[in-house]
């Protein structure tokens, strides 16, 4: 595959990994934080974010985090197969 296209789908997989963790990373952060004490548990912290903030607050800082985390994996994953490209030229493996 080229370089171009690979990038969008390891950036498509980037989002889907947002998607799926800032909930968790909002909830960790908040138990990390100065106002932990507010907290029992794990799961308190999620229900009072849920009944004070609804279900909005658990995506707060998606869209900036998705320019980084995309970006971040497109990046990687098109410089890494590049790179391997390129060992492979110089080191033969057969």
């Amino acid at each position: 595959m080229n370089p171009p296209i690979t990038g969008v789908f390891r950036a498509i997989a980037g989002a889907a990994s947002v998607f799926g963790n800032t909930s968790l990373d909002v909830i960790k952060t908040r138990m990390l934080g100065l106002e932990a004490h507010k907290y029992r548990n794990t799961w308190d912290c999620g229900l009072q974010i849920l009944r004070r903030e609804g279900i909005k607050a658990f995506y707060k800082g998606t869209v900036p985090r998705l320019g980084r985390v995309c970006l971040d994996v497109a990046i990687v994953f098109i410089i890494y197969d590049e790179v391997v490209k390129l060992l492979n030229k110089v080191w033969k493996t057969d």
